[in-house]
Order: C-alpha cells, then structure tokens, then sequence
C-alpha cells in the first residue's frame, strides 16, 4: 500500500500484494451512473480512455492469456467505480476481438442495463435463479456490441443473497464461461452484503476497485481479506481518480 495511515483516505496508487497490480487511474462518473460510450465510442483518445486500454492490456496478458476466463470486479463501497470500470472493461476487451459477457451481479442497486439502453427489468440474473424454466439463451443479450453481451440483473427480488448462493448460480457461470472468452462481473458494494464476496468465489478471481481520496486503505485491506478467506484470486486494483 501506499505510505497513508490505515485510517485516512487512498490518495496515491495502491500497492497492495497482489500477483500482479493492474492499477491503473480513471476519471469518469461515479460507479453505475457514468456514460459508456463516452469514454470508449466517442472519445477514443482521451486520457480516460487510454486508462482503460492499459487495464485491458494487463488483463488480456495476465489473466485471460492464462487461461482464466472469470473476474469478478468488487469494491469496499458505493460510488467507487466499480460498475464504470467493469462496463468500460468489458467492452474494450470486446473491441480488440475477444468474445465477452459483461453480468450484472449487483441485484441490489443494478445500473448496466441503463448504461447499454437495455429495458429496465428486462428478464435477467435474478429472472433465471428465480425460475428454473428460463434457458441462459433467454436472458442473454447477444452482440449489444461487436463481441459484447450483456446479462442484466433483471426483475428486483426480496432476497438476492439467497439467489446467489444457490447451485443455479454457479450452473450459469458455468454456461457462460463455456460459452465467452472473458465474463466480467458486476458486483455490489462489499460494505452493504456478502453479495459480491459469493460472486467473487464462484467467479475464482476478483479485480477491486477503489476511488482516490474516499477509499481507505483499512477498506481495501478488509475486502482483499475476505475475498481470499473465500478463495477467490485477487489479480488487482483499480485506482479511479475523479
């Protein structure tokens, strides 16, 4: 970690002991709220943009070329980026070939269905784990970009945690990772729930998010804790700066 007391805000690039830092510093709207295509259809040579690129090529180099086909992208709290990273990620992933499913697993506060102008409450995650007669291909949203799908979180549900920690859930994960080069989670604050630390685990590794001067560092030291206390690979962070 950066030389900052455990209690105060991060403030320069986390360093924390990871296999490899995929850290990288991003300005955009709050996580859930930004405009995808501003940063990755529009303004291809900002410096938000060129951010972005790096991660996917520290990604595509040290995750995907491994063989590891999951990531689940998870942050200690709300408004750090975590849904503007996995968005952008995804489809800059997307743009250089690689087929890839980008899931919203935050069934609490869902935002990627707004982001890629997909019906709100269209049938989704939540829709499939609820309802053993839905087919994946039915909740799908194949090519909302050129070797992008999309799977939304779908219809509210009182419980989302007993959602995620049935075996459904692991069986579509399954699905789709027979079925994409890459799948990317969106997750929910870890503050809030366990939601994200069961995506994390079933998903295998986990990228986290935090924003400069708002994260703490104790913050980003608890969630890799726990994420690795539930044997998902923490592969990176992701330092948005906004």
């Amino acid at each position: 970690m950066s030389q900052v007391d455990q209690g105060g805000p991060v403030g320069g690039e986390p360093e924390p002991d990871y296999p490899y830092s995929a850290a990288s510093d991003m300005s955009g709207g709050p996580g859930g709220s930004g405009d995808i295509s501003a940063i990755l259809a529009t303004n291809l040579t900002s410096i938000e943009a060129e951010a972005i690129r790096g991660l996917r090529t520290r990604v595509m180099a040290q995750h995907v070329r491994e063989g590891r086909r999951a990531l689940a992208i998870c942050t200690p709290h709300a408004d750090a980026g975590c849904t503007f990273v996995a968005s952008n990620l995804a489809l800059a992933v997307a743009q250089i070939g690689v087929k890839t499913v980008l899931v919203d697993a935050d069934l609490r506060t869902p935002s990627v269905a707004g982001i890629f102008g997909l019906p709100p409450h269209a049938p989704g995650l939540a829709d499939y784990l609820a309802d053993t007669s839905l087919r994946p291909e039915e909740i799908v949203n194949s090519e909302v970009a050129p070797n992008l799908s999309v799977l939304a979180s779908g219809s509210p549900h009182s419980n989302p945690q007993e959602l995620l920690s049935g075996d459904r859930f692991r069986t579509i994960v399954n699905e789709l990772l027979r079925e994409f080069e890459l799948t990317i989670f969106d997750t929910t604050p870890a503050n809030s729930c366990t939601d994200a630390q069961r995506v994390a685990t079933v998903a295998g590794y986990s990228l986290i998010v935090a924003r400069k001067h708002k994260t703490f560092v104790g913050d980003v030291s608890t969630l890799s804790k726990l994420l690795r206390a539930d044997k998902s690979v923490i592969v990176g962070t992701v330092l948005n700066d906004y």
